[in-house]
């Protein structure tokens, strides 16, 4: 059996509608670092969005290892996740030395919101 571990467009959000959606459906699982909220999205394939405001990561820098770090896990764990729209919210910085902490929370998480498939 031959995996990838791709993430293409097809298993992004994109629009605006989509985020509101996953949203407005009140799914959700929270960590120290971040927020994962889900809803089932009736596709074969999980989708992720990703949220990192300006307010909590200043630099552009902790942005974009935040964003890089989130794609990372969900990329590899995609197989095993079921059909549902993720966004992942990052809610306060962390830095290289912390990030196995964060993959580690967000692997929880993902877990956890198998429970939404149910709602």
């Amino acid at each position: 059996m031959n995996i990838r571990y791709t993430f293409p467009r097809s298993c992004r959000l994109l629009k605006t509608d989509e985020y509101s959606s996953v949203f407005n459906f009140r799914c959700s699982r929270s960590g120290q670092f971040i927020n994962v909220y889900a809803k089932p999205n009736g596709n074969e394939t999980a989708r992720l969005g990703i949220v990192v405001g300006k307010k909590q990561l200043r630099t552009a820098v902790t942005r974009n290892l935040a964003k890089r770090v989130v794609r990372d896990v969900f990329r590899l764990q995609r197989p095993v996740l079921p059909a549902l729209d993720y966004i992942v919210r990052v809610m306060k910085p962390f830095n290289k030395n912390e990030s196995q902490v964060v993959r580690a929370e967000l692997i929880l998480l993902l877990q956890k919101t198998k429970r939404c498939l149910n709602s």
